[in-house]
């Protein structure tokens, strides 16, 4: 089946989404079976509600089971209330409509929970890498898969720093997987640098999470949504999670990339309310770090935010945040640290260089949250209290060398000159 393209100057309804589904998803994908929808979790805009109410209305009363879980990947867990307000149910659709189905997180927490699945070997990560990594992987997931007959993914598609576009079968590695996969998977990224990666179709992460999602062992489909800041939902696209990747990543690359004319000696990113952490609002980072000038200064304000990370914060507070370089010219003093930490760690601190001992950021990252001044000292950030920032000064100055972005984290920013040089490559 392939996926199928919707014009990205229309907003889709839910009339119109629940008709796209019906055409494009065969009827004998869910005809008695049981099927486990993923989703993302708060950190990705995403008009959730609809979509679910949509899927339930199509594939509920067909289907022997309708369940929903998170893919956290490793993010915090959601209450009850907290999940219920992502999917928009009241309590008289849980009671009603949705009284069958199961709200699950993904507990990559509990060891217990994942079970392996396969191996990618040495040679074959070496390939796949192009020769940055050799070492076999372990491939775990979720157990919970083999209680359904159909995984049905369920996420938007942005530009992501770690896989080049977020969505398709990353919901299932890192979504519901675990183990020494995900540490790999998100090193492999930052050794390639965001730089080289995000807003890129083609690179050795996403090779390796669409490698591991072949050895599931449940037969898998998915439904990629392009949504815009405003939570339109402008393209959807339904087949294969490769087909409808795909096609939702080509249409972001339109609507979620947008180029200046020349760089930015001060950029500030007004982090959303979905990121209460340092771990996903280091978002607004990836996404604008392209259009800050050498030597210039990227701003990160929350001042909602008041932890670094809510599950790895102890292992950030001895590291600090580095450059790649740093790291890799020093592993050794490292390895009591998942890899997916070091990962975050150099992604937010961006681009730069270690050279006898000294290392130099090309930029200087500051926050201005709730996290205080000491804390951003020790970690090597940089520092402005939130309250005694006036956005308005920010504004309309870009002649000056100053931008302001509002909701950033999701639209990556870069220079023109990039679109020219890049003309060659894939997106």
């Amino acid at each position: 089946m392939a996926a199928r393209k919707v014009r990205p100057d229309l907003t889709l309804n839910e009339d119109r989404v629940k008709t796209i589904i019906e055409r494009e998803t065969p009827f004998s994908l869910f005809k008695g079976k049981k099927v486990l929808v993923l989703t993302p979790d708060t950190t990705r805009t995403a008009p959730l509600p609809m979509m679910i109410r949509a899927i339930e209305e199509v594939i509920g009363a067909r289907a022997a089971k309708l369940d929903f879980m998170i893919a956290l990947g490793t993010h915090k867990m959601l209450t009850e209330q907290q999940i219920f307000k992502l999917f928009g149910l009241t309590s008289r659709e849980k009671r009603g409509k949705f009284e069958k189905s199961q709200f699950l997180n993904h507990r990559w927490d509990i060891p217990a929970t994942l079970v392996k699945i396969g191996r990618i070997q040495e040679n074959e990560i070496e390939e796949i890498s192009g020769g940055l990594f050799r070492e076999g992987i372990d491939i775990l997931i979720n157990r919970t898969i083999f209680d359904y007959d159909l995984l049905l993914i369920l996420g938007p598609v942005f530009p992501h720093e770690v896989v080049g576009y977020s969505g398709g079968n990353k919901y299932l590695f890192p979504g519901i997987s675990g183990g020494e996969f995900v540490h790999f998977f998100h090193w492999l990224g930052a050794v390639n640098t965001s730089w080289k990666t995000i807003g890129y179709k083609r690179t050795p992460t996403r090779a390796v999470v669409d490698r591991a999602a072949a050895l599931v062992p449940v037969q898998r489909y998915c439904i990629s949504m392009v949504v815009t800041e405003q939570n339109d939902l402008v393209g959807l696209y339904v087949g294969s999670p490769e087909e409808a990747w795909s096609g939702a990543a080509d249409l972001s690359s339109k609507i979620h990339v947008v180029y200046k004319e020349h760089p930015f000696d001060t950029v500030l990113g007004r982090a959303p309310k979905m990121y209460d952490e340092i771990w996903t609002a280091g978002k607004v980072m990836y996404k604008l770090e392209p259009v800050v000038a050498d030597g210039g200064r990227l701003i990160i304000y929350g001042p909602q935010i008041e932890e670094v990370s809510y599950t790895w914060g102890e292992y950030i507070e001895k590291t600090g945040y580095h450059v790649r370089d740093y790291f890799l010219a020093q592993m050794d003093k490292f390895t009591e640290i998942p890899r997916a930490v070091l990962a975050h760690s150099t992604h937010v601190r961006g681009l730069g260089s270690y050279e006898d001992g000294i290392e130099t950021p090309r930029i200087e990252v500051v926050l201005a949250t709730s996290i205080p001044e000491e804390t951003c000292k020790a970690l090597s950030l940089g520092y402005l209290n939130p309250r005694e920032i006036r956005t308005e000064e920010y504004m309309n100055r870009e002649d000056d060398g100053i931008l302001i972005v509002d909701h950033a984290g999701e639209v990556l920013h870069r220079l023109e000159r990039e679109r020219l040089s890049r003309s060659s490559k894939e997106l």
